[in-house]
């Protein structure tokens, strides 16, 4: 997927061609839509889809106009908007989040879009709780990305969350990227280039992958990468967005998920394997990330349970 430019900046003319009259999405009308990029896609639908879709994506663009400029809706794509039915999900990539933020369906609610977007969104839409930080925010039925390769990050999460990280997991490596990516949008963010020299915590997170079934205090970890523990936590915020600890912790609950989705492993024994040595510690942290218990999650995304919703049984995430 390629990177779309930014929206427009305040008191700048968007770019226009002959007939623009901004996203597609609000045009009544079937039919071949002309892109950024010079070619045209087929339109097989009009706005009426929206009335039954489970799930709607506004994808990005940076010919947002009046949007951007002044977070104001045409009257075709607020329209449009006000098709989609309660209850399903609608997801924002990239500028998107504009689109959604201007229709007011992110009042109140938490959402992110291009860190570069970060100061310009805020001002202009203030009752978004905005997070500049995150690739990712999934409330539930409202979900938003960060650039468009976060895209790609956010259509591999709804994967997983309606069919398991298995399944995501062989999504992503058919399409050549990674199934999860650690941190947020500070390791994107342009910063000063370090020196050469400056040393890095990927050896040391490599080393920590084959070790998460022990305890790794923040001690070893600065130990092996040669650096003190102030040196080490601040690289690992600088690399990954986030301290040893919170990575640590998300690398052990993926690990608990994926026993939990292959494997018939008692929860204590579960619990023990992925290194958070009690199944009241797996029980906290599985609920504070995923969301649902360990029993939950095994629930719905065990081989057998996904076996069942293959062959016409219903996975609870999958309805």
């Amino acid at each position: 997927m390629a990177e779309v430019p930014p929206p427009t900046r305040p008191g700048a003319r968007p770019r226009q061609t002959s007939g623009d009259r901004g996203p597609a999405a609000g045009r009544g009308a079937c039919g071949p839509v002309r892109t950024e990029a010079g070619f045209s896609i087929a339109v097989a639908h009009g706005p009426e889809a929206l009335e039954t879709a489970d799930t709607v994506i506004v994808a990005p663009t940076h010919r947002l106009g009046g949007i951007a400029e002044e977070g104001v809706l045409r009257a075709p794509l607020a329209q449009a908007l006000a098709r989609i039915r309660p209850g399903a999900r609608t997801v924002s990539i990239c500028t998107g989040a504009f689109v959604l933020a201007a229709a007011g369906l992110l009042d109140g609610r938490p959402a992110t879009t291009h860190w570069a977007e970060a100061e310009h969104f805020r001002r202009l839409f203030p009752r978004v709780r905005f997070d500049a930080g995150v690739l990712i925010v999934d409330d539930g039925d409202l979900l938003s990305s960060a650039g468009a390769a976060a895209g790609v990050d956010v259509c591999l999460h709804l994967v997983r969350r309606d069919h398991g990280s298995a399944l995501a997991n062989q999504v992503a490596r058919r399409c050549i990227v990674p199934p999860w990516r650690d941190g947020g949008q500070a390791q994107y963010i342009e910063r000063p280039v370090p020196e050469p020299t400056t040393a890095t915590t990927a050896p040391t997170r490599a080393c920590a992958l084959e070790r998460l079934d022990r305890p790794l205090s923040l001690g070893e970890l600065a130990a092996y990468a040669r650096m003190s523990v102030r040196t080490v936590t601040r690289r690992f915020r600088d690399e990954a967005g986030v301290t040893p600890g919170q990575w640590l912790t998300a690398q052990r609950v993926e690990v608990a998920k994926r026993l939990l989705e292959t494997s018939d492993l008692p929860i204590g024994l579960v619990a023990d394997r992925a290194g958070f040595g009690s199944a009241n510690s797996l029980r906290q942290h599985m609920r504070e990330l995923v969301g649902v218990s360990p029993d939950a999650y095994r629930r719905t995304f065990h081989t057998s349970a996904a076996h069942t919703s293959a062959t016409g049984g219903r996975a609870a995430a999958g309805v």
